[in-house]
């Protein structure tokens, strides 16, 4: 995908697990199977209110929800259970309603767009590869960059590598720790229920539209500045 040198182009930075492929609730089976290996008990409830943060952040939360303090070393370990376990359960990942034919009409209007993920790459591979993604399209997953969200770097490097000022670029995810990181990156925030997050957490983490998910945002593109080309 050609970037864009345009300093007044708008650009989409895409959140994955959520957003463009139904995969949450793997990862939330995937992190408890991993977290009762190393013997620890949550409800899939607690576990699923932090899908979206990064793993390190994420152990850090569930501490200090149960208390139990992890170390470095069983944090790695509970991650790469956390990776294998997520990888047998490819087989059932499906790409959202929508979120090709969103990618495609992106495309075709010549707007730039990156993908920007909490996950490493070891887990997004398998997301990745369902989605039909122009050659050069800019992915920017949890190993390229210091911290994850809620913090902004991940958004930051990928309007970056589309050469797009961030204050250009709509961030789109369904998990408040994307509008978190978007608003600290001084991008505007799009929010999809299609996470499991509700409307009104998501506005009040700073989305100034939600979606119901892919399919809903491609019919409103035009209230995100994307000005499709009228029926024929």
């Amino acid at each position: 995908m050609a970037v864009s040198q345009d300093p007044d182009s708008v650009a989409f930075l895409f959140d994955l697990d959520g957003t463009l492929v139904d995969s949450v609730y793997q990862h939330v089976l995937a992190w408890r199977e991993a977290t009762q290996a190393a013997g620890i008990e949550l409800p899939v409830w607690r576990i699923h209110r932090q899908i979206g943060m990064s793993g390190g952040l994420m152990l850090h939360a569930l501490w200090r929800e149960t208390g139990r303090p992890v170390s470095k070393d069983e944090a790695e370990r509970i991650q790469r259970v956390h990776a294998d376990a997520f990888a047998k359960q490819a087989p059932s990942l499906r790409v959202l309603p929508g979120a090709q034919a969103l990618l495609n009409a992106l495309t075709a209007a010549h707007v730039p767009y990156a993908i920007a993920t909490s996950g490493r790459l070891q887990s997004a591979q398998h997301t990745l590869k369902l989605l039909k993604l122009p050659p050069g399209t800019p992915v920017v997953t949890r190993d390229q960059v210091q911290r994850a969200k809620p913090d902004p770097d991940l958004f930051l490097a990928a309007a970056e590598q589309l050469r797009v000022p961030i204050a250009k670029c709509i961030v789109v995810g369904d998990s408040v720790w994307d509008l978190l990181a978007a608003r600290r990156a001084s991008a505007l925030g799009v929010g999809l229920l299609s996470g499991g997050y509700g409307r009104e957490e998501l506005e009040r983490a700073g989305a100034y539209r939600t979606y119901d998910d892919p399919a809903d945002l491609l019919r409103h593109l035009d209230e995100c500045g994307v000005r499709p080309e009228p029926p024929v």
